[in-house]
């Protein structure tokens, strides 16, 4: 295939240009979204107590973490952008020449095609739903479905503007993820403030029985513990950019160790704060529990911070998670596991364009058309089956790996453990409220394996697609990366 071009002698390849604090913003960006200022409930709801649920928080915040140290040696054993999905290439691919490239290609398949793109699309009408509340007063007069028209060109205006700063160059998300991270630490410390304020003034009567009504329903425990490790996830942000990270042996260890704490002292002391103002029923039944805390807690010229909180929050997740997704169909471009053009850099920009242009369109389609809720309930329970096989990844590459580069190495103990919590958190959604969202998933994931056997195994070819790849060199300006020495 005939290349557009290549500026002067450069070396075109994707540049490290994410330092530590860049690493700790953007797993602090992707695990700080919309969540923590609108519907942090469910967990309260089946502990039934406060005590209960802030040793849920907790928790969750340290499996979290094993999960992500987990990570972090993996990442120095496999020294590639795409966390999980690079650990299956290296892992299995040995195992067996068919079968060892699917759990990557249907982790490619899932996360490129359908989970992250919905998961901006989501993150964006949410941002366009709390941008405007402050301007509600001046927007009374319009009909229900000039507001919804209203908010849904906010969400794809939104959409266009992180895919210009990730199309940009890493410099600039860079920037404007650092700036934005900082914002949205200063709006949970704001909340934290403003509860602390609370308490100082008497208002402890919510929290002087701690443990009055605890469930004992096992069952309960388990799905408060669920939605507790739902609501840390994003703790794997970090690897998958490893090959624009400065020093990644040293910043991704770093960066978890210092990022996925924070975000635990931060989770816990909201819901205290939050729990200290509004009894339990009142949090389950309010649509947005920081709005309904500020309305109790916060004079009313404040009114206009919680909602800035949480289109601070919500630009910056989709920003940080389209940067992430971008990557991971660089990576798979590079296995042929997607149409190997994703895999080509900007020739001045150095930025995988084709790729970061394409989950933009994609996301502009699903934000136009379909239930984005419901792709989204179908696919996110793989996540954790992604994040199982990881840690089965590691315990492969303790025995075919033993002499790689390990700086940093997890007790064994700890990838079995976050293996039995995967499993765990895979299984539960199915037996609790078995639906045919997950005949769908089963679906999907054979259609993956259809696609897999006939364009990744067979290399089925057409000149069609030969044609595409070229108009989109042409369109995106973009060359195959230059290999490394």
């Amino acid at each position: 295939m005939e290349q557009v071009g290549k500026k002067g002698n450069e070396k075109i390849a994707l540049k490290r240009e994410l330092g530590l604090f860049s690493a700790v913003g953007m797993i602090v960006a992707v695990m700080i979204g919309s969540g923590i200022f609108v519907s942090p409930t469910s967990a309260l709801e089946r502990s039934g107590s406060v005590g209960l649920c802030l040793i849920v928080w907790i928790s969750c915040g340290l499996l979290s973490l094993l999960g992500a140290l987990a990570f972090a040696e993996l990442s120095t054993v496999v020294p590639r952008s795409g966390a999980e999905y690079a650990y299956f290439i290296e892992a299995f691919s040995p195992l067996h020449q068919y079968a060892g490239q699917i759990p990557a290609f249907i982790c490619s398949w899932v996360y490129v095609m359908v989970l992250r793109p919905t998961e901006v699309a989501v993150i964006m009408l949410t941002f366009a739903e709390y941008s405007v509340q402050p301007f509600s007063g001046y927007l009374e007069n319009l009909s229900e479905e000039w507001m919804f028209r209203l908010k849904k060109l906010i969400a794809i205006l939104a959409l266009g503007l992180i895919t210009y700063i990730n199309l940009t160059s890493v410099k600039l998300y860079v920037k404007v993820q650092n700036i934005f991270t900082v914002c949205k630490i200063v709006a949970c410390i704001f909340v934290i403030c403003g509860g602390i304020w609370w308490l100082c003034t008497g208002h402890t009567e919510l929290l002087e029985k701690p443990f009055h009504g605890t469930t004992t329903s096992a069952g309960n425990v388990a799905l408060a513990f669920y939605s507790g490790l739902w609501a840390y996830d994003g703790w794997t942000s970090a690897a998958i950019v490893t090959e624009e990270i400065q020093k990644p042996e040293i910043n991704i260890l770093r960066s978890i160790l210092i990022g996925v704490p924070l975000i635990t002292i931060l989770y816990v002391s909201m819901n205290l704060m939050y729990m200290a103002a509004l009894t339990i029923p009142e949090m389950v039944r309010a649509p947005a529990v920081a709005v309904l805390w500020a309305k109790k807690v916060l004079p009313s010229w404040l009114g206009f911070v919680i909602p800035l909180g949480v289109a601070i929050s919500t630009f910056g997740c989709s920003l940080s998670i389209q940067f992430g997704v971008s990557r991971l169909c660089y990576v798979a471009g590079r296995e042929g596991h997607v149409p190997r053009v994703f895999s080509f850099v900007h020739i001045e920009k150095m930025t995988p364009a084709a790729a970061v242009a394409f989950q933009g369109l994609l996301t502009l389609l699903y934000l136009l058309t379909g239930d984005i809720i419901a792709l989204i309930e179908f696919a996110s329970f793989l996540t954790w089956v992604f994040y199982g096989f990881a840690m089965l990844s590691l315990i492969i590459m303790r025995r075919t790996k033993p002499n790689a580069s390990r700086p940093y190495a997890v007790p064994i103990l700890v990838p079995w453990l976050i293996l039995g919590v995967s499993i765990f958190l895979a299984v539960t959604p199915i037996v609790h409220e078995p639906t045919p969202k997950y005949l769908f998933a089963l679906l999907f994931v054979l259609l993956g394996i259809l696609v897999y056997h006939t364009y990744v195994y067979k290399k089925v070819k057409s000149s069609l697609a030969t044609k595409i790849t070229y108009l989109i060199q042409v369109l995106c300006l973009v060359v195959a990366p230059d290999k490394e020495d």
